[in-house]
C-alpha cells in the first residue's frame, strides 16, 4: 500500500471557512481493484465551486461529506494500473484531488499529453475554465462578432480566459472588472482587454459606464450582486447574460436582497440562464479544437498562481476565496516523474 496524506472536511462553515474546517490526514492507499488505477496526484485545483458544495443540503453535485475526504480536479501519473488501456506512467486528468493518492475507478480518468501541454494546464486553458468560458460565451451568451462584453471577476481563472475568448470570437470591445489595480493592468496590458476597472474605486455601474459608453450586449457573471445590478443597468436591449457564478455571495450566512432593477430584463427584453460546465460534455471536441489551437499559436495568455505542498491546499482554497490569485490558483503536490 502507498502511504499519503488527504484532506477532508473536519466541520461545515458556517459564513467564511477558516483552517477549522479542514483535517490533514495520513492514510494507506490501497492497489486497484479490476478496473481501476491507483494515482499519484501531482498537481490539484481549487475552485469557488467547492464552497458551495461544503453546505448541507441539495445542489447539482452532492456535497462534500464531513469526515471524508474533499474532492476536485487533479492530474496524477499512473502508478498502478488494473485496466484495460492504462499502464504506469500515463498521465490523467480525474476529479479525485486534495490527496496524495487516489484509487479510482478508471471510467473518471482522462489520459493526458505533457507534450501537447504543461500538466497544469489541463487544470486551467484546457480544463474546466477554459471549457467554462467557451460554453458561457458560445452557447449560453451566444456571443456574435461585434458584441461588446463584460465579464466580471476577469482576473480569475475563467474570467481571464472568457475575455480573452470573446475577443478571439469577435468582440469589438472587453471589458473586465478586477479588485487591484495590478489586477486592473495585467488584464489591459497581458490579456488585451480594451478597458478594466477596480470595482473597490467606486460604483461598478458608474466604472462601467465610463467604460461601456454605447452599452454592453454580454455580461459573463462570475460575481453576482452590484455587479449583476449595474449590468443589467447597462445591457443594451436584447442584451444576454451567461450566469456562471455569484462568488460575492458564497460567503452570506444570510441571504441578501438581490438586484433592485429587475424589471429592466422585461423592458430590455434581456436574455439570463445560468449554466454548469458538466452539461455540456458534447462540446469538449469543438472546445479543444479551437481553444487548443489558439493556446498552440500563442493567441492565449496566461498566469497560474501555486501553492507547494498537499498541506497548504486549505491555505489555497481560502487565498482564492479572498482573491489572491491571478488567474488559476493551483497546488503542486508532487513533481511528475
Amino acid at each position: 500500500m502507498s502511504k499519503g496524506l488527504e484532506i477532508r472536511l473536519a466541520s461545515r462553515p458556517k459564513g467564511w471557512p477558516t483552517q477549522e474546517n479542514f483535517d490533514v490526514v495520513e492514510v494507506e492507499q490501497p492497489q486497484p481493484g479490476d478496473g481501476e488505477l491507483l494515482v499519484r496526484n501531482v498537481w490539484m485545483s481549487v475552485d469557488p465551486a467547492m464552497r458551495g458544495r461544503m453546505n448541507a443540503g441539495r445542489s447539482y453535485v452532492p456535497p462534500f461529506e464531513v469526515g471524508k475526504a474533499l474532492q476536485g480536479g487533479a492530474v496524477g501519473e499512473v502508478v498502478a494500473a488494473n485496466a484495460e488501456g492504462f499502464q504506469p506512467g500515463d498521465f490523467v486528468l480525474h476529479y479525485f484531488g486534495w490527496r496524495d493518492y487516489a484509487t479510482f475507478d478508471a471510467k473518471h480518468a482522462v489520459k493526458v499529453d505533457p507534450q501537447v501541454a504543461p500538466l497544469s494546464a489541463y487544470l486551467y486553458v484546457l480544463g474546466m475554465p477554459g471549457m467554462t468560458a467557451y460554453v458561457g460565451l458560445a452557447d449560453i451568451a451566444e456571443q456574435k462578432e461585434g458584441d461588446v462584453v463584460f465579464v466580471s471577476g476577469a482576473a480569475g481563472a475563467v474570467g481571464s480566459l472568457a475575455g480573452q475568448i470573446a475577443k478571439l470570437r469577435g468582440a469589438s470591445r472587453v471589458i473586465g472588472s478586477a479588485g487591484s489595480a495590478e489586477k486592473v493592468r495585467y488584464l489591459v496590458d497581458e490579456l488585451g482587454f480594451d478597458a478594466a476597472f477596480n470595482y473597490h474605486d467606486g460604483p461598478v455601474v458608474e466604472q462601467l459606464k465610463a467604460a461601456a459608453p454605447d452599452g454592453i450586449d454580454v455580461y459573463f457573471d462570475n460575481v453576482g450582486g452590484e455587479h449583476l445590478e449595474a449590468a443589467i443597468e447597462v445591457l443594451n436591449d436584447f442584451g444576454r447574460v451567461a450566469e456562471c457564478g455569484m462568488i460575492s455571495q458564497y460567503n452570506n450566512a444570510e441571504p441578501k436582497p438581490g438586484p433592485n432593477n429587475l424589471f429592466k430584463i422585461v423592458s430590455k427584453r434581456l436574455k439570463l440562464q445560468g449554466f454548469i460546465v458538466i452539461d455540456h460534455g458534447q462540446r469538449k471536441d469543438q472546445f479543444f479544437a479551437e481553444v487548443g489551437g489558439w493556446l498552440r499559436d500563442g493567441k492565449i495568455s496566461y498566469r497560474e498562481t501555486v501553492v507547494e505542498g498537499l498541506r497548504n491546499a486549505p491555505e489555497a482554497f481560502l487565498g482564492m476565496m479572498r482573491g489572491e490569485n491571478t488567474g488559476k490558483m493551483l497546488v503542486k503536490i508532487a513533481n511528475a516523474g
